[in-house]
């Protein structure tokens, strides 16, 4: 087995995986032409055929299904060195804090760290939730270098002076709609279907931003106040009211729960953005980079 290759491991278990030289071909990126070369010099480095064709592509033989499984090992120990080898090249180390409000912190933020965890693993970094103002505070007093925070209408005026924005997403307000509410199926809704709704809104300290009902309904009723966006909508699951969502959070909903946008021509929305301090360190520039990058995803 001395001729046996990494492309050749990848090409034998791709195809076992698809059971077609042009499956496989389609998604390594290389031509059929190709992938057939790669499957010859493996049967000849093994001394027998791996594969055998049938009616509908190709199946592998007992040889074939033993290299593919021990090739799928292999690749993940070469994967792992590789990954670990570009973390002792990679030049960024060390720790900082990252700032998030909770819904932020539910999908946006931990899918962030995941990306910075893989290209940067020199990079310790910590997550802090908490309401905007007390982010800030943090942030000017040099103990956070990244935070993720909401603006726009119907949040108080944040300073923001002298301090770097990037937009995240724009548009970012959602109500969360049990499962079998009768909204639940349309794709966007409008002020006026939310009239006769309950609202479970927030509820927390002075000073701090709370989820309310949609900005521009006028005399909302209002059902329910927690502290908790978790309990708002786990309410909201039970079938008990509805409630505002950012759309950062919208795919951490639990079952039950359908997120929908609302066409409002009179509401001029709110934002997730990202701030740091001016002349931001390498580190922080990394976190940024990677949370627009998932809010991009996020977007769809």
């Amino acid at each position: 087995m001395s001729e046996v290759t990494l492309t050749g491991l990848r090409v034998v278990r791709e195809v076992a995986a698809t059971g077609s030289f042009t499956a496989a071909a389609a998604s390594l990126g290389y031509t059929q032409s190709a992938i057939s070369r790669q499957v010859a010099m493996m049967e000849a480095a093994a001394g027998t055929a791996l594969f055998e064709r049938h009616a509908r592509g190709v199946r592998p033989t007992p040889a074939g299904a033993s290299l593919a499984r021990h090739a799928t090992s292999a690749l993940a120990v070469v994967d792992t060195a590789e990954q670990e080898l570009a973390g002792l090249r990679d030049r960024l180390a060390g720790r900082l804090s990252v700032g998030a409000f909770p819904a932020a912190a539910a999908v946006l933020v931990p899918r962030a760290l995941a990306v910075l965890r893989t290209r940067h693993p020199g990079l310790v970094v910590t997550l802090d939730e908490g309401a905007t103002p007390a982010l800030l505070a943090r942030l000017r007093g040099g103990r956070t270098e990244v935070v993720v925070i909401g603006v726009g209408e119907g949040l108080p005026g944040y300073d923001l002076a002298g301090l770097r924005e990037d937009v995240l997403t724009e548009d970012d307000l959602r109500v969360a709609i049990p499962a079998g509410h009768r909204l639940a199926r349309q794709g966007r809704i409008e002020v006026a279907d939310l009239r006769e709704e309950t609202w479970i809104v927030g509820r927390g300290g002075r000073g701090e931003p709370q989820f309310g009902a949609w900005p521009t309904l006028s005399e909302p009723r209002v059902g329910w106040a927690v502290r908790s966006w978790t309990t708002r909508l786990g309410m909201v699951a039970a079938g008990l009211g509805v409630a505002l969502l950012p759309g950062v959070a919208a795919k951490s909903v639990p079952a039950g729960v359908v997120v929908v946008p609302v066409e409002d021509p009179a509401w001029r929305g709110r934002s997730a953005v990202v701030v740091t301090r001016p002349g931001r360190s390498a580190g922080a520039g990394a976190v940024v980079e990677a949370l627009r990058e998932q809010a991009a995803e996020l977007r769809g």
